[in-house]
């Protein structure tokens, strides 16, 4: 039975060569198309369609965010489509017919594993589509903070002022609670100064009025206040406010000069400023605590 068996099976390099010889060159010629075919696709395709997609949304005047999405949604279509055209070029349809129940289960594992990229994928479209935030915006989040830079497919990528790119997948975004200090137009800075009980108020509010109009970027309209917000159990408490435009000043380097400017003022007018403090009163008789300790 063995001899059998072996009949069939080449026993030389000569013969493996003459039976099987085509069949290689053939595969490997049709997997060299389809490399080939991919990388040039893929390598001019790519970059030629991503391109392309960017000047047309930027000529239609669509936001920062659309553009980004678009073009991470062209790129990834390039390269299905590279793929697809390199398949049909390579005549890989008559292969992978023969293997599509593998292709199936595949798939079926490849969606249950994707729900995630999905789940994010249509939140990145809600994203869009509701406009919490655009790209150039910065933002607040879940005790997080950063500046758009991309709004993907799946993620957007961030910027801290640290300068670390942060990635945070787009469900994170769309289901969560997100502050945008910078989507209006006016954005109101403030910082708590106290003085002393027996500091003029009025004189101080002048000081804080003052400086707060030296700044550059701080509006006219609405004007700057200080109104008196609360009796400290050291300080009266002034609650400095200026108006920004946020999209053209930084509301940071704006109180850092407020509070420094003001500071400044106060210490050469003479307006302290206090800070807590804990005064102990009563006696201690000496005598008593010699007399205890000796009769111990």
């Amino acid at each position: 039975m063995l001899t059998t068996v072996l009949q069939g099976v080449p026993t030389s390099p000569g013969e493996f060569t003459s039976e099987y010889g085509d069949l290689i060159v053939s595969s490997v010629i049709t997997l060299l198309l389809f490399v080939v075919t991919f990388l040039v696709l893929y390598l001019v395709g790519k970059p030629l369609v991503v391109r392309l997609t960017r000047r047309a949304l930027n000529e239609r005047e669509f936001s920062p965010s659309i553009v980004s999405l678009g073009s991470s949604i062209a790129g990834t279509i390039a390269v299905f489509g590279a793929v697809a055209v390199a398949s049909v070029v390579a005549g890989f349809p008559v292969i992978l017919s023969a293997f599509a129940t593998i292709f199936a289960a595949l798939a079926l594992g490849f969606a249950f594993a994707a729900s995630d990229i999905v789940q994010n994928f249509i939140a990145g479209i809600f994203i869009i589509k509701d406009e919490p935030f655009d790209v150039g915006d910065y933002i607040e989040w879940n005790g997080n903070s950063g500046i758009v830079r991309e709004i993907n497919l799946r993620v957007s990528k961030l910027e801290t002022f640290d300068n670390a790119r942060v990635t945070v997948p787009n469900s994170d975004l769309a289901n969560g609670t997100v502050t945008n200090p910078v989507a209006n137009d006016t954005r109101r800075v403030t910082f708590d100064f106290g003085i002393e009980y027996d500091a003029s108020i009025k004189e101080a509010r002048s000081i804080i009025l003052e400086e707060a109009a030296k700044i550059d970027g701080v509006l006219e309209e609405p004007a700057p206040s200080a109104p008196v917000t609360g009796l400290a159990d050291s300080a009266v408490v002034l609650n400095g406010r200026v108006w920004i435009n946020p999209k053209e000043t930084g509301a940071g380097g704006v109180k850092h000069q407020l509070v420094e400017n003001v500071k400044r003022r106060f210490d050469a007018e003479g307006i302290g400023m206090p800070y807590p403090y804990t005064e102990l009163t009563g006696s201690i008789d000496v005598n008593q605590l010699e007399s205890a300790v000796a009769d111990d």
